[in-house]
């Protein structure tokens, strides 16, 4: 394989690597059954005149398997805090005790877990269609070159099956977070 190619592959993997990350976050951010500090990632709270995600004023912890407790830094935000979780739209209900918030997990209903499991799925094909335009940027950039006379036509059908072979592997990894997180949702 030309350098070329291989620097064409590279940065195709960065991209589509970068699809694959942004697909982790969103499939973190669903609840399954269980505590988990990652289920509060996408909680957002109002303090000192702008909206900071919930890391940068607390800490999260699981003392307990269906307990998430937040200790707030600040004593004077807590109850920013508390109300920031419980707009979330995640279905929880903190308690504020002192600059402790304790988040009890409930048990997920049949319907919500049905929920969750299609939220996972349109995730999954936002990470599918990602990872394809990056693909099609690929492809579109090898034709360039075989069309400017750089590659011959060997040349890009040797890109073209490099690339498709890539991107085989990373829609293989999409489905395969998909199918993780059915399964860690369906767990009851």
């Amino acid at each position: 394989m030309s350098t070329e190619l291989n620097t064409l592959l590279d940065d195709l993997k960065r991209r589509m690597e970068g699809a694959i990350e942004s697909l982790r976050r969103d499939l973190s951010g669903l609840r399954s059954g269980r505590a988990s500090p990652n289920l509060l990632e996408p909680v957002r709270v109002e303090v000192y005149g702008s909206v900071v995600p919930l890391s940068q004023v607390g800490s999260v912890a699981v003392p307990e398997a269906r307990m998430l407790t937040v200790s707030v830094w600040d004593a004077s935000v807590v109850s920013s805090v508390e109300k920031a979780i419980r707009d979330s739209g995640l279905g929880l209900n903190p308690a504020a005790e002192g600059q402790t918030i304790r988040v009890p997990i409930p048990q997920l209903t049949e319907e919500r877990r049905n929920e969750m499991a299609k939220a996972a799925a349109r995730y999954a094909e936002g990470g599918r269609v990602a990872v394809r335009g990056v693909r099609r940027d690929g492809m579109d950039k090898a034709k360039g070159l075989e069309k400017d006379g750089d590659i011959s036509q060997d040349d890009l059908k040797v890109w073209t099956a490099a690339i498709q072979k890539l991107t085989d592997d990373y829609i293989g990894r999409v489905d395969t977070l998909l199918a993780d997180k059915e399964r860690d949702i369906k767990q009851v």
